[in-house]
């Protein structure tokens, strides 16, 4: 497969969010604003690339037995320095992403393509897989937490366009999160078969 494929089926063809439903943890949990799912689908893009960096390097070097735990170790070790970055240049971001931040070791997104991908493909490869997976990831957040926030409150990215009280809360809130998610995979299933 060609790196252009391996970039663009994070996007389409195997969406993380839309068509594999894969972490939806903070699919749901941190896209109640455009600006937190653009802030956990970048963060979670950082973790992806580097940890396929590093894996498909070493992948020679980690015998069978701990192949797993090596990869939660590299895993871990990026998210680490995520969270120390934003906790340290953009803290109100990391406050309201919160404890999502760490969870990105346990994302299946990320070991999944650590397991897949990248322990059996080369660096380059690798790296260009772990950011379509990851952009692709943004992006479905970016949408999911762009239309919460224009239904929920009337605003994209923080800017009203709506008065006030003028957003269903429900959209702002949990349910909303579902309700949104379905509505949006609904729309994408109908445009993939037409």
């Amino acid at each position: 497969m060609n790196n252009f494929a391996n970039f663009t089926k994070g996007f389409l063809k195997e969406n993380p969010v839309f068509v594999l439903l894969l972490g939806m943890c903070p699919t749901l949990g941190t896209t109640t604003s455009a600006i937190n799912g653009m802030g956990m689908g970048l963060a979670t893009a950082f973790v992806l690339v580097m940890s396929n960096l590093a894996i498909s390097a070493v992948k020679n070097i980690i015998p069978d037995k701990v192949r797993i735990p090596a990869f939660i170790v590299i895993i871990a070790s990026f998210v680490t320095i995520v969270d120390l970055l934003m906790a340290g240049y953009l803290p109100a971001l990391h406050e309201q992403l919160g404890l999502f931040i760490p969870l990105i070791v346990v994302n299946c997104i990320v070991l999944g393509r650590a397991e897949s991908f990248a322990s059996k493909n080369g660096v380059v490869a690798s790296i260009i897989d772990g950011l379509g997976m990851g952009l692709g990831f943004t992006f479905a957040l970016v949408i999911l937490g762009s239309t919460r926030e224009i239904l929920g409150s009337g605003a994209i990215f923080g800017y009203k366009f709506i008065g006030d009280n003028d957003g269903m809360l429900i959209f702002i809130l949990a349910p909303g999160a579902f309700i949104a998610l379905g509505y949006i995979i609904a729309i994408i299933n109908k445009l993939k078969k037409a």
